[in-house]
């Protein structure tokens, strides 16, 4: 029979579980995918599986199991068949078709699990599992106890515990050539999504220059965008902002009407084949910026310039956000954001983090599996170093872990600007971000959600060119 090409990188994640589990002494490794969440008395939130389990088996299946050994055995875990159920609920892959679909050694129904399980540890000098996981310790005290009820039958019970997190972690940090592919086609969907969102608040404005546009119809655009391409849906909850709104950063679309003469703020991205994407944009609702909008935007633009700049390999993945930082704490004395008079120079706010009060956030988080991957990202083979905190302190820390091809981050500045007392008031209730993928590669980084415009010419040239 024809090998099947499509489960070689499942086989050498477990395989890699396997050295690693090996390397420490010997072992099992217990991964369950994530269990189903119930919405309502008769109905389930639409299901969506483990990370750290579908990626390393690639079933999409709620209640199931992975087990590896450290000799490279793998077990899989899984609902029986079921006619009935499968009438109601779909298809079933089940335990007999497991190991020829999945490339898995043996598969169990899971009506067997703690059978098998407690089977499973038995001898085994130590087991690994995600620590963070609701509930699977207590599962685990239950298999354990078990299994030294059998002590005078000269089965032993593991006597060491690992946290299976940091390796999975680890490796997931590090995109093969497959994901970042998949990735390439999330970001494609997603950049579309704005793109057509941008369109529909042009046309529509066109049609009716007084018009009002309810953000849960530019939501619905997206969503739309989303799945007529293939994608799951939405990575996370989109955010649509109108005006004012865009300066809550974690904004839910709503019943706000987005009027012209105002700045809409979408991030939103799609999930395809369990991988997300994140893209934020910021375009003016009748396809025109006024020139306050105009200036806060190109320093924005600006500002992911200098981060994009900073994302190549050797560099921190701290580096993107000092960078974006310089250019935002002068853009807000040049504009007068920031009282020169008070805050002093460029190096003295940021010194005394003054620039927080119109960015407060970060400017970039791994993505890959989650729309915030798993990964550290500080580095752990360096001594801890006094360094700033960010929020106008000094902190002793290890360093930001330097960048390495195959990582992939967000880069997504932005200016948020409330109404208050000294504040030009031209500025008021605009909010901005731009938001980008980045694949670190050998010789800088590949945005791949600029399918999407971000400078503000080529928005405007968009939108004026709108059906």
């Amino acid at each position: 029979m024809q090998r099947d090409s499509s489960l070689d990188p499942f086989r050498a994640r477990r395989a890699r579980i396997a050295a690693t589990l090996q390397a420490a002494g010997g072992g099992i490794a217990i991964v369950p995918t994530a269990p189903e969440r119930q919405r309502n008395a008769d109905s389930d939130h639409p299901y969506r599986h483990g990370s750290d389990f579908h990626y390393l088996t690639g079933f999409g299946e709620p209640g199931a199991w992975l087990v590896v050994e450290a000799d490279g055995h793998t077990t899989l875990l899984c609902r029986p068949k079921d006619a009935e159920r499968e009438i109601w609920d779909g298809f079933r892959l089940g335990p007999d078709a497991a190991p020829s679909v999945l490339g898995v050694n043996e598969a169990f129904p899971l009506d067997r699990l703690d059978e098998v399980m407690v089977g499973k540890l038995g001898g085994q000098p130590a087991v690994w599992q995600p620590a963070a996981t609701p509930g699977l310790q207590a599962q685990l005290d239950g298999w354990l106890e078990r299994v030294r009820a059998k002590a005078r039958q000269g089965i032993e019970a593991p006597r060491t515990l690992h946290d299976l997190g940091p390796v999975l972690a680890e490796m997931r940090l590090f995109k093969d050539a497959g994901e970042i592919a998949t990735m390439r086609r999330a970001a494609a969907i997603s950049a579309g999504a704005h793109v057509r969102a941008m369109r529909f608040c042009a046309a529509r404005f066109r049609q009716d220059a007084n018009a009002g546009v309810p953000e849960y119809e530019i939501e619905a655009e997206l969503l739309h965008e989303f799945r007529r391409h293939g994608a799951e849906g939405p990575a996370y909850g989109s955010i649509v902002a109108a005006g004012a709104n865009a300066c809550v950063l974690h904004y839910a679309a709503g019943r706000t009407e987005l009027k012209a003469g105002e700045l809409c703020l979408i991030d939103a991205g799609c999930e395809l084949d369990g991988y997300a994407s994140d893209i934020t944009r910021t375009f003016p609702a009748d396809g025109r910026f006024t020139p306050a909008q105009r200036e806060l935007y190109d320093i924005v633009a600006a500002a992911q310039r200098a981060a994009i700049d900073a994302t190549r390999p050797g560099a921190r993945q701290r580096d993107a956000h000092a960078a974006a930082v310089s250019v935002l704490a002068q853009g807000m004395l040049d504009t007068g954001l920031l009282d020169r008079a008070k805050v002093g120079d460029v190096d003295a706010a940021i010194e005394s983090s003054a620039y927080r009060a119109f960015y407060m956030h970060g400017t970039g988080h791994w993505i890959g599996r989650d729309v915030h991957d798993v990964g550290d990202y500080l580095s752990a083979g360096e001594a801890p170093v006094e360094q700033p905190d960010w929020q106008g302190g000094r902190v002793v820390k290890k360093p930001s872990r330097k960048l390495e091809p195959g990582m992939v981050v967000t880069i997504e500045p932005g200016l948020y600007v409330r109404p208050a007392e000294g504040v030009p008031e031209r500025y008021w209730n605009i909010g901005i971000r731009i938001e980008d993928d980045a694949v670190v590669t050998a010789g800088g980084c590949e945005l791949i959600s600029r399918g999407a415009p971000v400078d503000a010419a080529e928005i405007e040239a968009l939108m004026s060119d709108a059906p």
